[in-house]
């Protein structure tokens, strides 16, 4: 429990020993970076060190009224503040960062099954027009908002899934090998793979316009069959 706070933390901006004190810290309503050193067991020059980088980063204050106690900010509100911050800075980059084309002739391998994942995300927010989507129940669960967003949006959704009955989308009901993948935005773009939710799992993006067609072609073939009750 404890390694996993501090391993969360981190992901807030602050270092492991920062994420340690600042947890030790919770524990009092106010404290000397003596009385945090002797509950760590951090030497108190580190404590101390990290206890201003603590202020610096909104985590806590510093009373200066009697012995340069500091005070905690609470969990929740730490959060939220460095949570709306970046969000803030990440509009200042989006802004600074200069447009690049994307070449859709070339071949991307997508590594990882959380890679694949902000991959397939990032498809669908850029998708205009259309979605073609075959993939397992599990998938098309875990991008159904996603997918709901679009068909809002007036977007075509077409699914092939083992299990799928999203509304305002097109669904034809079969058999998906349960880690197969296959996507096409737009007509455009296509990723496909196997992922099975490890840091192995592999996919292939493009934006070839051969390999686009082939991946239309082959579910528009497997549609027919679908649709005939052959598949």
């Amino acid at each position: 429990m404890q390694s996993s706070l501090i391993e969360n933390l981190t992901g807030f901006g602050l270092s492991r020993q920062e994420a340690l004190v600042y947890t030790e810290l919770l524990k009092f309503e106010e404290a000397t970076g003596y009385e945090i050193s002797k509950a760590t067991g951090i030497s108190r020059s580190n404590v101390y060190s990290a206890l201003a980088e603590l202020v610096n980063k909104g985590a806590c204050y510093l009373n200066e009224t009697e012995s340069l106690k500091y005070v905690p900010v609470n969990p929740e509100q730490f959060l939220n503040n460095t949570i709306e911050n970046l969000k803030l800075k990440s509009k200042e980059i989006i802004k600074q960062i200069p447009p690049k084309v994307e070449k859709r002739d070339g071949y991307i391998t997508v590594k990882g099954y959380k890679n694949i994942m902000n991959k397939i995300f990032e498809m669908l927010d850029k998708a205009e027009k259309r979605v073609y989507v075959m993939a397992p129940q599990r998938i098309i669960e875990e991008i159904s908002d996603r997918l709901q967003e679009l068909i809002k949006g007036k977007k075509k959704i077409v699914i092939l899934s083992d299990g799928s009955s999203l509304a305002g989308s097109v669904v034809y009901k079969t058999k998906i090998n349960e880690n197969q993948i296959r996507f096409i935005a737009d007509s455009s773009y296509v990723l496909t793979g196997e992922i099975n939710g490890t840091n192995e799992d592999t996919c292939l993006y493009s934006g070839q316009k051969n390999l686009v067609e082939l991946m239309k072609e082959a579910l528009k073939n497997k549609i027919t069959l679908i649709e005939q009750g052959k598949d």
